[in-house]
C-alpha cells in the first residue's frame, strides 16, 4: 500500500469568516454522520451547540464499528471518479474517515491515502483493513508538512470546526488541490419513515431529536450543502466552489434496514430498551411492504480548489 509522502507545507490564504450552523438529522446515515456514529445512551447534542461542538456525540460512533462499516453505504463511483479527475497516484486526505468506507474507495482509485479520525475504535477497525490513520479530530491533527491533492470528508464535515477546517484544509492541499464534503441524504418510504418518528418520539420524548419528521426533503439538505459552498466561497481560500448530485437506489430487506439503523444518529443516542421499542416498530413497517423496499439514494457535495 502506498504511503502518504512528506513534502514542505505550502501556506494558507487569509481568514475565512465564520459561517452559520448546520443542524444535523437523526434519520441521515453520516460519520460523524453526520459523518454519525455510536453514542452512549441519552447523551444528546445539547440544544443550540453547533454539531462540531458536540464532541462526545461525534467520537461515539465506534461503539460497533463492524455492524457500522457492513451497513453503511460506499460512495457512488462517479463521485470518486470526479475527485480523482483520472489521476493516479494522488495523496488524499480524508477527515474523519470512520471505518474507512471512503478512504477504501480512493484507494482502489490508486490514491495514497491517509486518514484522521477522532475515535480510537473506528481507526483501529480502519488500520484492520488497511488503511493509514492517525488518531485526531481534525483541528487539532498535525500535518508535519504535509500536503495532499485532496482533502475529502464524508458525511463528516459537520463535525469540524467550519471556520477552522476550512483554514486547515487549505493549509495542507497543495496548490490546485481539492476539497470535497459530500453525504448521503435518503428518504425512506412514508410506511417505513412515520412508524420511525412516532416510536422515536414515544422511547425519547425529551430528545432534541424527537420533534423531527421521519422524512425531511431532499431540498433541506441541498440547502446544507449550498451553505457549505457558500463558507468556502467567503473564506477566500478556495476557487468558486461546485455542487454536486447523485441520484440512486438500494433495494433493503427487513433486516438490512434494522442493520443500518442503529448505525444513525438518532438511534446512537438510545438505551438498548428504547432501541428494540423503535427498531420493532420498523420492522413491523417493513414486513407490511412485503419484508423489502427500495431506497432512493442523494449523495450531494460541495467541493472547491484551492487557490
Amino acid at each position: 500500500m502506498p504511503t502518504i509522502p512528506l513534502v514542505p507545507p505550502e501556506p494558507p490564504a487569509g481568514d475565512p469568516q465564520k459561517p452559520a450552523p448546520h443542524e444535523p438529522n437523526p434519520h441521515e446515515p453520516r460519520p460523524p454522520e453526520v459523518c454519525p456514529r455510536q453514542a452512549r445512551p441519552q447523551e444528546a447534542r445539547p440544544k443550540g451547540a453547533r454539531p462540531h461542538e458536540a464532541r462526545r456525540m461525534a467520537e461515539s460512533f465506534g461503539v460497533n464499528a463492524d455492524r457500522y462499516d457492513q451497513a453503511r453505504p460506499a460512495y457512488p463511483d462517479e463521485l470518486v471518479t470526479r475527485i480523482v479527475a483520472g489521476r493516479t497516484g494522488l495523496g488524499v486526505l480524508d477527515v474523519g474517515c470512520g471505518t474507512g468506507i471512503a478512504a477504501r474507495q480512493f484507494q482502489a482509485a490508486g490514491c495514497a491515502v491517509l486518514g484522521v479520525e477522532p475515535d480510537v475504535r473506528m481507526a483501529e477497525f480502519a488500520r484492520g483493513r488497511g488503511l493509514q490513520v492517525e488518531v485526531a479530530t481534525f483541528e487539532d491533527w498535525e500535518p508535519s508538512g504535509r500536503t495532499f491533492d485532496a482533502v475529502v470528508a464524508a458525511q463528516a464535515w459537520h463535525w469540524v470546526d467550519p471556520v477552522a477546517g476550512a483554514v486547515k484544509a487549505a493549509r495542507v492541499l497543495r496548490s490546485g488541490g481539492r476539497l470535497a464534503v459530500f453525504g448521503h441524504v435518503y428518504e425512506p418510504p412514508a410506511e417505513v419513515a412515520e412508524p420511525f418518528a412516532a416510536a422515536y418520539r414515544r422511547v425519547a420524548p425529551d430528545s432534541p431529536f424527537s420533534g423531527q419528521s421521519g422524512r425531511r426533503a431532499i431540498e433541506v439538505y441541498q440547502a446544507a450543502y449550498a451553505k457549505v459552498a457558500d463558507q468556502l466561497r467567503e473564506s477566500e481560500l478556495f476557487e468558486d466552489p461546485e455542487q454536486w448530485r447523485f441520484d440512486w437506489e438500494r433495494s433493503y430487506t427487513r433486516d438490512e434496514w434494522l442493520e443500518l439503523l442503529p448505525t444513525t444518529g438518532g438511534l446512537t443516542q438510545l438505551g438498548p430498551d428504547q432501541l428494540a421499542e423503535v427498531l420493532g416498530a420498523v420492522g413491523n413497517a417493513v414486513d407490511s411492504l412485503g419484508g423489502s423496499f427500495v431506497m432512493p439514494y442523494t449523495t450531494l457535495a460541495a467541493s472547491a480548489v484551492r487557490r
